[in-house]
């Protein structure tokens, strides 16, 4: 990066303003959050707005910090005392009210503020940049650009990017290097027409669900059952995803396309519902309202989800929904095969479906070079910025273009030249792999395929994986090398659950680096939601309720086993969790020589909720991480320590960021976050590497002082407390009571030294007393039937 950005501010207090500066705030980077003065702001608080916008960022839900105290990272200001600041910062982000006037006094502003050089950019999603850019000075014009973020700004990866007729390249190649590399961003270049990319696509596509429900009679929660995961899109689907949104946004984006493309031959397509409009009326706007198209309301003490009759404008209880055309979808092996499988059934659900599916791919179509000058760009802006798991041309690819393209003419839709084109070339799909295995676009105005640009730093365990690369694999998971001399063990069971087929895999790799022949190992996955969500549950459970406890020792033992053989390697052994890595997932993550963490990690040992503790060596390592590295010899009193680690556990408390598990001793001080998700493998493989350059050497086993039967009596009473203020049930009590005596050490005199193994042990004997019991067989069956808790 030739201009390296240090310091950013942003002008906008408002919700997109605090996100933006909490996501900042994330990757490190200060940022001066500026305001204007309220009329009655006394002079001792004039940045009253920032100052609150702050505040309101730390309660955002979800959470916009990776941990609260980023925070001190953000200064308030406002545009009357603090001018100067900005002439400190390299990036300024205009985030105002969607008003050409207000935001052209506000770069006025800037421009008498601002130091020569610094980027300046706008967050607006609809007022054309040259507009904005109209009377601004040559040089600030060179300077300036359209930088999207869409919202909350933490989780969503798209960040569309549009440079003026002005801009210098040099200034939107760094602020694309700095969004993906530094702010983990997924990067569209768009054109400067209304709505960009991905609003424009994504609110054509849901005036199309608009429309054909109509046409077929179909309810909100008919829509919602089929545009969320059977078409590979958010559980949130279209009518929860625009009450989060807000629907006077919604109606406000739909407008705007209206207003501002004339030529759109679907531009009367672009009219809110008469409903749409009664709602606004209403002031059903959606979450912040309280009531949309959906209404959460409390009876008898619990929460019910009311639908709304879009005809009546009546809410009911939501209802259930069944059809064959879900089934049909439902336990296909991708997005593609599951969108396939809808759209052919023959039931009401696959007609909308198929329907607004064709309406879709067609648009798209006709947008290309509009919008941006390739269908990547396209694809990408609705995968980052809408959720999908195929953007449109994928999603085409996959359900056959010839094909559908032939359904489509027989209803009469006119499908764009340029595709008609592609086929009549010889080329069946969007996307195909060229003889070198990359993976190339077709670009209809050279008539040819083009490699898809990527980053240097992503790596995608699908396009390295073939029989060369495959060392070993079972149904579970697999063995890669990955290059540079390192092996990557993947994961590919349910939710990347551990079971012996994992485990074998994991001896084998360990194996494999034992023979000098590697020089490390990451463990790692990619797709769905989890690096690991824990162990095999119903494998335990059979097991403890058949009374197998030789079965189930065997099986405990074995996983601490190669954890610990993973932990004290000679070679590297780097794991790279991300997503859920609960339970097991985390004694995995956890007993390493490095972890290189996802920024968005939901991490913690939650087993206590089945009934059971940490076996896996979870325990232990807590221990470690309170208690380890306090040098022998100290004298020091381990209860606190000691009660901190085991609330950890008893409380199953769950880091929501990768920060936020730094700060719970899930991840040591010297770990490392990748908040680019595509750039995990490739950075854990680094530090593999950079180890066993460095002529890596594997920690010394460590011992814990532990308190004894003292401490055990001190989190009893703690146990005892909670269960008093109706906080933990009776079994909760037991399971407390068993994590008490492992973490305190036992049966031992008051401050006595443990070894790993002993404490191992105990992890042992303590898990086995418990899936001996009946309520503890009880929770097992429950979260494998219910998927949640049970609290008995």
């Amino acid at each position: 990066m030739g201009f390296e950005i240090k310091k950013v501010a942003v002008l906008g207090a408002g919700v997109m303003g605090q996100g933006i500066a909490a996501h900042l705030a994330n990757a490190g980077i200060p940022s001066v959050l500026y305001d204007i003065v309220p009329s009655d702001a006394p002079d001792h608080d004039r940045s009253r707005l920032a100052r609150e916008g702050i505040i309101n960022a730390t309660r955002l839900k979800p959470a916009a910090f990776y941990k609260k105290s980023d925070a001190a990272l953000i200064t308030a200001a406002n545009y009357e005392d603090h001018a100067d600041l900005l002439a400190g910062c390299d990036w300024i982000i205009e985030v105002v009210v969607e008003n050409l006037a207000i935001k052209s006094k506000v770069f006025e502003w800037v421009g008498k503020n601002r130091k020569p050089g610094s980027i300046v950019s706008s967050n607006t999603s609809g007022i054309p940049l040259a507009a904005m850019a109209d009377g601004m000075s040559d040089e600030m014009r060179q300077h300036f650009l359209v930088s999207h973020f869409f919202n909350p700004v933490r989780y969503m990866r798209l960040l569309e990017l549009v440079a003026g007729a002005g801009t210098l390249p040099e200034i939107v190649d760094t602020i694309a290097e700095f969004g993906e590399k530094v702010l983990g961003k997924g990067i569209v270049f768009c054109k400067d027409t209304p709505n960009f990319v991905a609003n424009r696509i994504g609110v054509h596509g849901i005036i199309s669900v608009f429309h054909h429900m109509e046409r077929l009679g179909l309810s909100i929660e008919v829509v919602d059952s089929i545009f969320g995961t059977p078409m590979g899109r958010p559980a949130s689907a279209v009518f929860r995803t625009a009450d989060m949104v807000g629907l006077d946004t919604l109606v406000h984006v739909i407008k705007n396309v209206y207003d501002g493309c004339p030529d759109d031959e679907q531009r009367d397509f672009f009219q809110p519902p008469a409903w749409l409009l009664r709602m606004l009326e209403e002031g059903a706007l959606g979450s912040k309202t309280g009531k949309g198209f959906y209404q959460k309301i409390k009876k008898d003490g619990k929460s019910i989800i009311l639908a709304r009759n879009l005809a009546t404008g009546e809410y009911a209880p939501k209802k259930k929904v069944r059809l064959d055309s879900i089934g049909k979808a439902r336990g296909k092996n991708s997005p593609g095969e599951s969108i396939k499988a809808l759209i052919s059934a023959r039931d009401e659900g696959a007609a909308l479906a198929w329907a607004c599916t064709a309406d879709t791919l067609i648009y798209s179509a006709n947008r290309l070079h509009e919008v941006a000058d390739d269908i990547v760009n396209i694809d990408r802006a609705m995968r980052w910025g809408f959720g999908y798991e195929l953007g449109p041309f994928e999603a085409w690819d996959a359900i056959g273009v010839k094909e559908s393209i032939a359904r489509m003419e027989a209803e009469g839709r006119k499908v764009p030249t340029w595709v008609e084109e592609m086929l009549a070339a010889g080329r069946s799909s969007f996307y195909v792999s060229d003889e070198s295995g990359n993976l190339t676009y077709w670009d209809p105005v050279e008539a040819t395929g083009r490699p898809v640009p990527m980053s240097e730093k992503w790596f995608f365990i699908k396009d390295h994986k073939n029989k060369e690369t495959t060392l070993a694999s079972n149904a579970s998971a697999s063995i890669v090398d990955i290059g540079e001399q390192v092996m990557l063990l993947e994961f590919h069971s349910k939710f990347n659950s551990i079971d012996d087929e994992i485990l074998d895999m994991y001896e084998r790799a360990m194996d494999e680096l034992d023979s000098g022949r590697w020089a490390g190992l990451v463990v790692g996955n990619q797709g769905g939601r989890a690096f690991c969500a824990g162990a095999n549950l119903f494998a335990v459970g059979m097991a403890a309720m058949s009374m197998q406890w030789d079965v189930l020792e065997t099986m405990v033992k074995r996983l601490q086993d190669i954890l610990d053989r993973a932990k004290y390697s000679s070679k590297p052994v780097v794991t790279a969790p991300w997503g859920l890595t609960l339970g097991g997932g985390a004694e995995i993550a956890m007993q390493s020589s490095a972890t290189q963490a996802a920024g968005e990690l939901y991490m913690g040992l939650v087993e206590v909720g089945v009934g059971v503790i940490p076996a896996g060596g979870g325990c232990k390592e807590m221990l470690a991480r309170y208690l380890g590295d306090i040098p022998e010899g100290t004298e020091y009193d381990p209860n606190p320590f000691v009660q901190a680690a085991y609330k950890n556990i008893a409380l199953a408390k769950v880091a929501t960021s990768a920060e936020e598990a730094r700060a719970m001793a899930y991840l040591r001080p010297s770990d490392r976050l990748t908040i680019d998700p595509d750039a995990l493998i490739h950075d854990a493989r680094n530090v593999a590497l950079g180890l066993s350059i460095a002529g890596y050497k594997p920690p010394r086993r460590r011992r814990f002082l532990l308190p004894g039967p003292g401490g055990k009596a001190a989190i009893e009473l703690f146990l005892y407390q909670m269960q008093q203020g109706g906080w933990a049930t009776e079994h909760d009590v037991v399971v407390g009571k068993k994590l008490a005596h492992v973490m305190t050490g036992g049966d031992i005199p008051s401050k006595t030294w443990m070894t790993e193994e002993q404490i191992l042990e105990l992890e042992r004997e303590a898990f086995m007393s418990l899936c001996g019991m009946r309520k503890t067989q009880a929770r097992i069956q429950h979260m494998l039937s219910k998927g949640k808790p049970l609290r008995n």
